[in-house]
């Protein structure tokens, strides 16, 4: 038995579908345009706002077509991922002011793709919410029992937190990326499964990294996008393997190519958890950045914010 994961093939559990025309996904390459766009509050007192800004990468091309940020601002990196960040300094006067960030956007479907060994230790290591210990540890070795290698133990990891949680944003708790929470309440969201898993696979010893951004909707051209999605990848045999646990889920019949390929429809807006910048919020380091922060005299406070996009060429 085993994986296709991109252009190798890894002996293991099953032999994974071809999903190709399946709902939801489009595969091999895919371009649209992606607006990101802020309405500010009433601003009164002193406020900044931390606000992602999307690169290229090896899967993604990544083209600025129109920055409007109608007030002062500086563009910065995180200390540990380099994501770019645009940190705004609104006042008084720019009360109801709309920031947009227009990209042109090429995405490549995400399959396998060869790991620095540089990187492996920073993401054997703990996070705020994502932190390793006795439990995530005693789950991750029963459910990896039996299994050879880091690609089987992942895969047991992975059908582990699929077959335990459920995809639920009822009541409080849910959608911080909580590995905790994800535990005990078995229910969350994308940032709830992902996180569980990387604590999992963390505690035995596979290095696993958090990923954020959107979904670009397969079944039309343009609109709305409903919010942010987020995925993870783990290191095995020298090679960062994309899972995206939630989807699979909710698509079943994907499971198995939702295990080693994240699909073209993607846009992704900053890697990594507990984003230290600077200048540095008064709440900390950043959980996770795909909506903006924004503090306004020491408080967190949730601006307006829309995603919407357009496929090109279609």
């Amino acid at each position: 038995m085993r994986y296709v994961i991109g252009p190798l093939v890894f002996l293991a559990g099953a032999l994974a579908v071809q999903a190709t025309g399946e709902p939801g996904i489009i595969t091999g390459a895919d371009q649209f345009e992606f607006v990101y766009r802020v309405k500010l509050p009433d601003i009164k007192g002193d406020a900044r706002v931390w606000l992602p800004l999307a690169k290229t990468d090896a899967f993604q091309t990544v083209t600025e077509e129109a920055l409007n940020i109608p007030m002062k601002w500086d563009k910065v990196q995180d200390r540990d991922y380099g994501n770019d960040i645009c940190v705004l300094y609104p006042q008084p006067s720019d009360s109801d002011k709309t920031v947009e960030v227009k990209y042109r956007v090429v995405r490549k479907e995400k399959a396998a793709y060869p790991a620095s060994s540089a990187e492996t230790a920073r993401y054997l290591r703990p996070e705020k919410l994502v932190p390793i210990n006795e439990t995530f540890r005693t789950l991750a070795q029963k459910a990896a029992t039996g299994k050879n290698d880091d690609l089987e133990r992942a895969k047991a990891l992975y059908d582990h937190v699929m077959g335990r949680m459920r995809y639920d944003k009822s009541g409080t708790g849910w959608g911080r990326g909580d590995a905790v929470y994800a535990c005990d309440a078995r229910t969350g969201n994308c940032s709830d499964f992902h996180a569980y898993f990387i604590a999992l696979a963390r505690s035995i010893g596979i290095p696993a990294r958090f990923a954020i951004g959107a979904t670009i909707p397969a079944d039309k051209n343009e609109g709305t996008i409903e919010g942010y999605h987020c995925w993870a990848e783990f290191l095995a045999d020298g090679r960062w393997v994309p899972v995206d646990i939630s989807e699979a889920w909710k698509n079943p019949k994907l499971a198995d190519y939702y295990f080693g390929h994240n699909p073209a429809n993607r846009f992704e807006l900053t890697k990594g958890r507990d984003l230290v910048v600077d200048p540095a919020p008064a709440s900390g380091p950043i959980n996770f950045l795909a909506y903006p922060l924004l503090e306004m005299n020491g408080q967190v406070i949730k601006p307006e914010t829309t995603f919407a996009f357009r496929r090109i060429g279609a």
